[in-house]
This record gives C-alpha cells, structure tokens and sequence, in this order.
C-alpha cells in the first residue's frame, strides 16, 4: 500500500482556502513564564506563528504572555488558536464575557479559531454550536471548531451547524498515539477539517523510543523532529508541540523542511 506524504510545511486550514504553519505552538502546562514568553517570541521569528491558547492554561497567565508577545507582530500574521470549555456556552451573553476576557489579555479583537473544548455533558452540542455561530457573527472569532470530540459528536456538530463550517478539530495525535488514525482523521480529511495534533511528543518520551531513534540517525535527525515529521507528512495535520526553551524551539524547527520517506513511514507505523 502506498504512502500519501504531504510535502508542505503550510497545510489548508480547512476549507477557507487559507493555509497555517504545519507546526505551531501550544501555551498548556508552563513552568516559566518569562522563558516561555522568550521562546515564543523566538519561534514566532522562525516562522513557527501559530499559537493555540486557553483561558484555563495558567488561570490567564498564557494568554498575557502571547499578549505581550505578539504586540511585536503584526495582528494578522499570528494565528490564534482559543479553545474554550464547552460548559461556557450555555448562553451567548456568558460566552462572550469569557472570550472578552481571553482578547483583553491577549489585547487582540477577534481569534481567528474558537475551539469548543467538550463536548462535556453539561451543554447539548446543538446549542454549543448555535453559540459558537453567534460568536462568529459577532466577528470575535474567523472560524470555529471542535477539541477533544469522539467521532459521533463531531457528526452530531456537523448536522447542528447552519452557517459556519467546522474547520480544524483537535485531538491527542503523536507517533506513539494514532487512535485518530482509525476514524477520525478519516472523517477530517474527508470533510476538509484539519486535524490539530496536540501533545505530539507524549511529553518527551518520544526521545526514549528506540525505533524512532533509528529512524533518527539515518536521516540526521532528532527524535523529536522524526515524531513532529510523521505527524505533519498526514494531509490536513498540523502541530502543537510546547517548550518553554529557546534550544528546543530550535529542534522543534528542525522538523520542517523536509519529509520521512514513505518506507520509513510505513516502519514507523508499526509503533
């Protein structure tokens, strides 16, 4: 069986038409705020301009950091990715004083990406995604999509929708996880939604694997830029490792430009 191999570091968001950094940076779990605000500065200037944040990561603390780094760019060449719980959008009003409150820290106007983080069992999906639409009317959000959603909830939010389309789910995806691999990537690629693979390197114990490893040193490669690499040569799947250091933003970049072979794909499928 053949390899389909996505060669661009820039993937489709969605069907918008428009394209996001392959690789991005998440903002979840900082330890230090004054390194992980030099290092995302740092990989902002390496290209690396997609930023995916919570209101719940740091109590508001991540959210301050991209503000005071991203006042250095210009608003429209940083992607923002915001999830939001989906118990917040019981009604419009409580939704938008949440995400007034995430875009006064970030001093932005708008997210180009609302992801509702669920789908809980609080909010009945139809109203969520009813609310999400509102928001995006409102122009507080571009777009909008789902995080953490099984594949029958991403149908039920798919048949919920009336105006805006889903655009990118997010999910746990790493090259020692590929549950997503089953069903619903498949459902991403074929509903043109990309899939944001988040904690893609299992908290560095990709770096431990002794298969990947190999497939390191024959390519010259970090371990970490070989686990990022086979998550992003997937059409319609993009990237949000974290650090919080500069050195590691570095190898994090080093996963670009390039792509696994299709032989070494298919080995390290078998993890």
């Amino acid at each position: 069986m053949s390899v389909e191999i996505d060669m661009a570091d820039h993937k489709p968001l969605g069907n918008t038409g428009e394209k996001v950094p392959a690789i991005g940076l998440g903002t979840k779990g900082i330890q230090n705020y004054r390194w992980a605000e030099e290092a995302l500065f740092h990989a902002l200037n390496l290209g690396l301009r997609l930023i995916e944040t919570s209101d719940q990561y740091g109590e508001g603390l991540a959210e301050e950091v991209i503000g005071r780094t991203i006042k250095k760019f210009k608003r429209d060449e940083i992607f923002i990715v915001l999830r939001i719980d989906s118990y917040r959008l019981s009604d419009i009003e409580n939704a938008i004083k949440v995400l007034s409150n995430s875009l006064k820290r970030m001093s932005i106007s708008y997210v180009d990406i609302l992801l509702v983080d669920g789908p809980g069992d609080v909010v009945p999906i139809d109203l969520q995604m009813n609310v999400l639409e509102n928001i995006a009317q409102k122009g507080l959000t571009r777009y909008i999509g789902l995080s953490g959603f099984k594949v029958k909830d991403i149908l039920k939010a798919l048949e919920a929708l009336s105006k805006y389309s889903i655009v990118m789910i997010q999910n746990k995806y790493s090259i020692l996880d590929k549950r997503v691999e089953k069903d619903i990537l498949k459902i991403a690629t074929e509903n043109k939604m990309t899939l944001q693979a988040c904690s893609p390197l299992e908290r560095g114990s990709v770096k431990r694997n002794p298969m990947i490893i190999h497939v390191a040193n024959k390519y010259g490669k970090t371990p970490i830029q070989v686990a990022l690499n086979y998550i992003i040569s997937k059409p319609y799947v993009t990237a949000i490792p974290k650090s919080e250091r500069k050195t590691h933003i570095d190898e994090i970049a080093g996963a670009l430009g390039w792509r696994l072979g299709s032989e070494d794909i298919k080995f390290l499928e078998k993890l």
